[in-house]
């Protein structure tokens, strides 16, 4: 099952994409959403569609409907609408590709320092970042 969750709190690359300021970024973090199978741990929660699947663009057409529907079920659950999503894949592992087929916009690796990270030394596996705009108007709304 594909769902989506909080954004991750920081990422480098996602924050300086947006181009917000601290206070934005505390006041408008929850417009961002993550994308992820559903899992009780995240870190085994994946989007894969498995190489003996021949199905042309299924994975553009799961993404842009996963998305389009997003918007919807948030304004219905939460009553607001997300503007951005986010996603990470493992480097070592995918490249990506179903993100890249569906127009999301790569912005950078993460550290491997994750949230718990506290001597900033790596010790996660690398990711890479990918966003989708849900707005047109996504940087204003997430700048304001």
């Amino acid at each position: 099952m594909l769902s989506f969750r909080a954004a991750v709190w920081k990422t480098a690359p996602r924050d300086l994409f947006i181009g917000w300021t601290c206070v934005q970024h505390k006041q408008r973090l929850h417009l961002v959403v993550n994308g992820n199978l559903d899992s009780v741990r995240s870190e085994n929660a994946r989007f894969l569609i498995l190489p003996w699947i021949h199905a042309p663009n299924l994975a553009s057409k799961v993404l842009s409907m996963a998305t389009q529907r997003i918007t919807q079920d948030w304004l219905f659950r939460y009553n607001y609408v997300p503007v951005l999503a986010e996603t990470f894949v493992e480097v070592h592992r995918f490249l990506g590709t179903s993100y890249k087929a569906a127009n999301w916009i790569y912005l950078g690796e993460t550290k491997g320092v994750g949230r718990l990270g506290r001597s900033n030394q790596p010790t996660l596996p690398i990711k890479s970042i990918w966003v989708d705009p849900l707005h047109k108007h996504f940087r204003e709304k997430l700048c304001l």
